[in-house]
């Protein structure tokens, strides 16, 4: 998914309505780490969901809760 995709206009998270912000790697080795090559995130409840074969998973059940330390690091990523 690209930072431009009209799709990002519309999607939403599924447990608060609001909108999901792209979240990319830094570099590849990331991939590796645990942490999907792409994900969508909800700053607001500190909720990270999958893109999987650039397909977004949106189910409440796949996102996953990030630490304030995580959180931190996302936020950043965002700004830039």
């Amino acid at each position: 998914m690209k930072p431009d995709d009209p799709l990002l206009r519309i999607l939403a998270c599924p447990l608060d309505k609001g909108p999901l912000y792209l979240v990319v790697p830094d570099a590849p080795a990331e991939k590796g780490a645990g942490e999907a090559a792409e994900a969508l995130y909800n700053p607001r409840l500190h909720r990270r969901y999958p893109i999987i074969d650039g397909i977004p998973q949106l189910l409440p059940a796949s996102g996953q809760q990030v630490s304030d330390d995580e959180h931190e690091e996302l936020l950043k990523r965002m700004a830039t």
